[in-house]
């Protein structure tokens, strides 16, 4: 055996060993300050995240002013164009008014107002098409007198029969219920068709409208359109 083999080997193990943990530490040391490093990346990175929020929150901030400031523009366009449309209505229902004075005067309101309106009414409040509208048509009664009748429409299943008054009253309500009577015994030929009666004029009572109502017909006066239905949402006219 050689003793001066076996008495390096303790030198080589420990040069051995140092050298490995030199190695290790100097591992450990590039990895502590790979990890500063990146530590450091990161928090530069986060502060330049913070920083990108900071400018979002502000653009978004200024955003939601910008919209508000819209809203209130919107707000204010809107109101202009309420005033703009009640102007127009007051305007337009001061010309009817002022065209039905001059009609009334003239004793043409069935002629210039009602008639015109009556297919449109009759549309709207009955769902109905006019096939046959006439106007101061007068007819032979049985008994020999002649009656004659403001505006007569004529649609596929019903008649309606207008009366225009330049101050409707509840007395002019009662003798509608006449003239109805009259027209049926007038005209035969639309026997098969039930009658609606439209009472018109250029302003109605309250009471007057009520009381047109409770005996079923319907009630016109001039207003935003040229005439106008004064009769509450919903109402039903009595068939004849």
């Amino acid at each position: 055996m050689d003793l001066c083999a076996c008495a390096n080997e303790p030198d080589d193990i420990m040069a051995s060993v140092t050298g490995r943990v030199d190695s290790l530490e100097e591992t450990l040391r590039a990895f502590i300050v790979g990890v500063g490093e990146s530590q450091r990346q990161t928090e530069a990175e986060l502060r330049d995240f913070k920083g990108e929020m900071r400018d979002f929150k502000d653009e978004m901030r200024d955003f939601k002013d910008e919209m508000r400031d819209f809203k209130d523009e919107m707000q204010a366009f809107k109101d202009e164009m309420q005033a703009f449309k009640e102007e127009g209505r007051r305007e337009n229902r001061e010309m009817n008014r002022r065209w039905g004075e001059i009609a009334n005067r003239l004793g043409t309101v069935v002629e210039d107002l009602v008639a015109p309106s009556l297919s449109r009414i009759i549309r709207d409040a009955l769902g109905r098409e006019t096939i046959h509208l006439s106007q101061r048509h007068r007819r032979k009664l049985p008994d020999g007198r002649r009656f004659e009748f403001d505006a007569i429409a004529v649609t596929e299943d019903l008649v309606v029969l207008n009366s225009t008054k330049s101050n409707l009253k509840s007395a002019d309500v009662d003798r509608f219920v006449e003239e109805i009577e009259l027209f049926r015994a007038a005209f035969p030929e639309y026997e098969d068709k039930p009658v609606v009666g439209v009472l018109a004029s250029l302003a109605v009572d309250e009471s007057v409208l009520k009381y047109a109502e409770k005996a079923g017909f319907l009630v016109l006066a001039t207003g935003d359109e040229v005439m106008e239905v004064q009769n509450r949402p919903g109402f039903e006219p009595k068939r004849w």
